[in-house]
């Protein structure tokens, strides 16, 4: 028996060790010698990702402003391949009294979808409708005698939530303000009232890629929030858009305006004159490793150390 090593056997036989492996399985001299050859497999890099969806449209006569498109971010592996990035378009302004605006398209990058921001509620008599649900909701449309609510955001649900609801029409007899889309950190704003205004767009996030907060599609920062809603006739204010990138609301002298093309922002809705459409997303991707290729539209900047691609169309990227 060892002293050294108690309970050990001592033996004059050194035991017998194989100088091969189990198929599959890497001996300890072949890792070593791949590894010295650069010939032995990486992790796959982690990239930084930044997906917003189109943002929806708004709608005509008392209606809600569109919500802004769904808003992700965070980090995810990408091993050797090619990756589709699709930039999801915003939705078309309304121009006829339908219950319902248009939402936008969805966006994607690998297995990270945003969904389209909702399309603003109707409040035309015999049309009245709720919000359009999806990644920001649509604002409700005026709603007669009882306002009609704003669609839910973060549909389909992710965390963290990829945008928030839209606002309450008024339902009021006088003004008819609808209600604002939501945005990507808040939710829209709903109509005041009688006198109005309609109300305001939820307000945007800034591009966590850039880190930055200030300005607007101005230097490669983009942010993603909701349309403004809008009121029927003069007496109403035309609704703010959310920060961001949302459109306006209008009236029956002022028309909206569109969400900013490339920030995911809803459109503004109308009085009786032009409903604002969504503005078109966009995706971003930061990696520490540049990419072997990449189609579309892709923009190529560097920063801290990691290339920076930004789509405000679709492409691919291939690593």
């Amino acid at each position: 028996m060892s002293l050294r090593y108690k309970g050990g056997v001592i033996s004059a036989t050194a035991p017998t060790t194989s100088t091969s492996a189990a198929p599959g399985i890497w001996t300890l001299e072949q890792q070593m010698q791949a590894q010295g050859q650069s010939l032995w497999p990486s992790p796959p890099p982690i990239v930084q990702y930044l997906v917003v969806a189109g943002g929806g449209g708004g709608n005509k006569n008392d209606g809600g402003g569109g919500g802004g498109g769904g808003f992700r971010n965070g980090t995810i592996a990408v091993p050797p391949g090619t990756y589709t990035v699709t930039v999801g378009a915003g939705g078309a302004a309304q121009t006829t009294n339908s219950s319902y605006g248009n939402s936008g398209g969805n966006s994607v990058f690998s297995t990270i979808t945003s969904a389209g921001g909702g399309g603003g509620g109707s409040g035309q008599s015999g049309a009245w409708a709720d919000g359009v649900a999806g990644g920001s909701g649509g604002g409700g449309g005026n709603g007669g005698g009882g306002g009609s609510v704003g669609g839910a955001g973060n549909t389909p649900s992710t965390s963290p939530a990829q945008g928030f609801a839209g606002g309450t029409g008024s339902g009021t007899i006088s003004a008819y303000p609808g209600g604002g889309g939501g945005g990507a950190s808040a939710v829209g704003g709903n109509g005041v009232p009688n006198t109005g205004p309609g109300g305001a767009g939820g307000a945007g996030s800034a591009n966590p890629i850039t880190g930055s907060t200030a300005g607007q599609l101005s230097g490669g920062i983009y942010y993603l929030s909701g349309g403004g809603g809008g009121g029927v006739d003069n007496a109403a204010t035309p609704a703010s858009g959310g920060l961001g990138g949302g459109g306006t609301g209008g009236n029956d002298s002022t028309n909206a305006t569109s969400g900013t093309a490339s920030t995911g922002g809803g459109g503004g809705a109308s009085g009786r004159l032009t409903v604002g459409s969504g503005g078109s997303g966009i995706v971003v991707i930061s990696s520490p490793v540049a990419a072997s290729s990449t189609t579309g539209t892709a923009s190529i900047a560097t920063s801290g150390g990691n290339t920076i691609y930004t789509w405000t169309g679709n492409g691919s990227i291939t690593f």
